[in-house]
C-alpha cells in the first residue's frame, strides 16, 4: 500500500520542522494518506512512529473506514479536528502542525482551546509538497483517467457526435457520458465544448449555440478516475478549414511540441513557460496567449507546480503536469492544444494520446 510510505516521507519531514504531529483535515491529502473517500475525516500523523497515527470520523463512515482504513487506529468523533488535537496533547505533544490554508478562524480558537498549553504551529501545505511528486500509484490512475478521455474522444467523432446542427451543450454531454461508459467515475469538471467565435473565449461555457460548417470546435475536458483527474485539450474544425485557421493552429502546435519539450528534470518553472511562449511571441501574437502554459494534475484538476512566467521551482521526475497553449482571436476563433504528461529523466510520458495534427471532420 502507498499510503503507509507516503505517511513515512511526511513523518521525516514532521522531524525536520521538529514537530511532533501534524493535523491534517483537508480531505484530499487524509485521501491520500490514508486512502479514505467520504466527506467528513482527519488525520492525526506523529512525528515518532506511524502506529500512533490516528484516523478519526464519524458514525455514518464506520464501514467504509473499516474497509478503507484498516492499518491505523480509527476512532467515532465530532468534530474531529478538536478530538485529534486532544489526543495528541494527552500523548504528550508539544508542537502540533496543522494545516492553516484548510482553518476557519473559528475552527483556529477551537483547535486553541484543545491544545491548552501546547504549540499550534502552521504548517501550510507540507502534504501538498509531498504530492508535487506522483507515485506508481497516481500515475497509473492518471494514465486510467487520460485512456478514458482519449477513447471518449474517439467515440464521439467516430459515432458522429461533431457536426454541424448539435449545440455546444449536447456534444458536452454526450463526451461526457462517454468517458462514464469507459470507465471514468465522472468528468474531470465542466466540460468545454466551444464553437465558432466561442472557441476563442478560454474558459467558455457551453451554451445552446449550433455548430455551423466552418467552425473551430475547442474541446477542453477531462476524466475522474480513482479520484484522479485527467486534463486534455483538443481543438477541430467541422467541415472545410480556412487557410487563417490552418496557420493558427499549425503555430499552436509549435508552441505546445515546444512547451512539451522543455518538460526535462531541473528546468525551471517559468522556463517551461517561456519555450512555448516564445514561439508565439515570435509570430506577433503573444497578446493573445491569455494564461500560463500549465499546471499540475492528480487529486485536484490544477495542482501545484504552476507553468508560468511567475512559476517559483523546477521539474522534478515524477511530476504530471500539463502543457496547454492557446491562442485566442476575439470574435472570430481560438485554438489550444493541452496534454497531460508525467516529467521522466530523458523525454516526458505523455498520457493524453489523441493525435494533434489538425483534424477536419
Amino acid at each position: 500500500m502507498p499510503h503507509s510510505t507516503r505517511r513515512a516521507a511526511l513523518r521525516a519531514t514532521l522531524r525536520d520542522r521538529e514537530l511532533d504531529a501534524l493535523l491534517v483535515t483537508n480531505l484530499l491529502n487524509v485521501r491520500y494518506l490514508t486512502g479514505f473517500t467520504g466527506s467528513n475525516a482527519a488525520l492525526l500523523v506523529r512525528a515518532d512512529s506511524d502506529e500512533a497515527a490516528v484516523f478519526c470520523t464519524d458514525g455514518r463512515y464506520l464501514t467504509q473506514a473499516a474497509a478503507q482504513v484498516p492499518d491505523l487506529e480509527r476512532v467515532v468523533d465530532r468534530p474531529c479536528d478538536v478530538a485529534l488535537v486532544e489526543r495528541a496533547v494527552k500523548a504528550g505533544a508539544g508542537r502540533i502542525g496543522f494545516e492553516s490554508g484548510h482553518v476557519t478562524v473559528d475552527g483556529l480558537d477551537a483547535l486553541a482551546d484543545a491544545a491548552g498549553g501546547a504549540e499550534l504551529v502552521r504548517a501550510a501545505d507540507l502534504v501538498e509538497r509531498l504530492r508535487l511528486v506522483k507515485d506508481d500509484a497516481e500515475v497509473e490512475a492518471l494514465r486510467m483517467a487520460c485512456a478514458a478521455a482519449d477513447r471518449a474522444l474517439a467515440d464521439l467523432i467516430e459515432h458522429g457526435g461533431l457536426r454541424p446542427g448539435r449545440t455546444e451543450r449536447e456534444i458536452a454531454r454526450e463526451l461526457e457520458s462517454r468517458m462514464l461508459d469507459h470507465g471514468a467515475a465522472g468528468p474531470s469538471f465542466e466540460s468545454i465544448v466551444a464553437a465558432g467565435a466561442h472557441s476563442a473565449v478560454p474558459h467558455h461555457r457551453p451554451t445552446d449555440a449550433v455548430v455551423r460548417d466552418g467552425d473551430f470546435v475547442k474541446l477542453d475536458f477531462g476524466a475522474l478516475v480513482d479520484g484522479y483527474h485527467s486534463d486534455m485539450t483538443r481543438t477541430l474544425v467541422v467541415g472545410r478549414a480556412e487557410d487563417w485557421q490552418r496557420e493558427l493552429y499549425q503555430l499552436v502546435a509549435a508552441a505546445q511540441a515546444a512547451g512539451r519539450a522543455a518538460l526535462a528534470v531541473g528546468t525551471p518553472f517559468a522556463d517551461v513557460d517561456a519555450a512555448a511562449r516564445g514561439v508565439i511571441e515570435e509570430a506577433g501574437r503573444g497578446d493573445e496567449f491569455l494564461h500560463g502554459l500549465g499546471h499540475g494534475v492528480g487529486l485536484q484538476i490544477h495542482e501545484a507546480p504552476a507553468l508560468s512566467k511567475a512559476g517559483d521551482g523546477t521539474l522534478l521526475p515524477g511530476m504530471a503536469v500539463t502543457v496547454e497553449p492557446g491562442v485566442y482571436l476575439a470574435g472570430k476563433g481560438g485554438v489550444r492544444i493541452e496534454d497531460t504528461l508525467v516529467v521522466r529523466e530523458g523525454a516526458p510520458e505523455l498520457l493524453t494520446l489523441t493525435t494533434k495534427e489538425l483534424v477536419v471532420i
